[in-house]
């Protein structure tokens, strides 16, 4: 198969450095993808600037997520340490009771009055320990709940 193309040299000069000029007969190019390219290239400069301005504002809820969450994190780390000197002591001052018992049945006592504190005292704790838990949750996720909201507003 043999394909040649529809040229003439510019000049009329058949030599080797002589640009050649190609007919497109049916239709400007140019006239027809121009005017399709310059509106298109204005939507995607304005989505471009929608997706970089919500993009932002999801960084910026992250940031407060991350921030609020570490804050709720030593929040909970505190109570923790608390706890446990709290039932170091106990478990400490249970220890110097039984050695004052004089009796088997002082320390009958004594041990199911000490399991009936530690129950209750853990009870409270972990009470303590699971709000502390929930509202670190609920913080931490509200600053990234609020911008999806807006964001999916805006694009609807």
């Amino acid at each position: 198969m043999k394909a040649e193309a529809n040229a003439a040299p510019l000049n009329g000069m058949a030599n080797g450095s002589a640009k050649l000029q190609f007919d497109l007969p049916f239709f400007n190019i140019q006239t027809v993808f121009g005017n399709l390219a310059e509106p298109a290239a204005a939507r995607a400069r304005a989505n471009f600037e929608q997706i970089k301005a919500t993009s932002e504002e999801i960084s910026g809820a992250l940031c407060e997520a991350c921030s609020t969450n570490a804050k709720r994190a030593a929040e909970y780390g505190t109570k923790v340490v608390e706890i446990s000197n709290t039932r170091t002591t106990s478990a400490l001052d249970f220890i110097a009771q039984l050695a004052d018992a004089r009796s088997f049945a002082d320390l009958v006592n004594l041990a199911t009055t000490h399991s009936r504190k530690t129950f209750e005292a853990a009870s409270a704790q972990n009470q303590e320990l699971w709000d502390l838990a929930q509202q670190a949750a609920i913080e931490t996720t509200e600053p990234i709940k609020k911008s999806f909201d807006r964001v999916l507003h805006r694009s609807s």
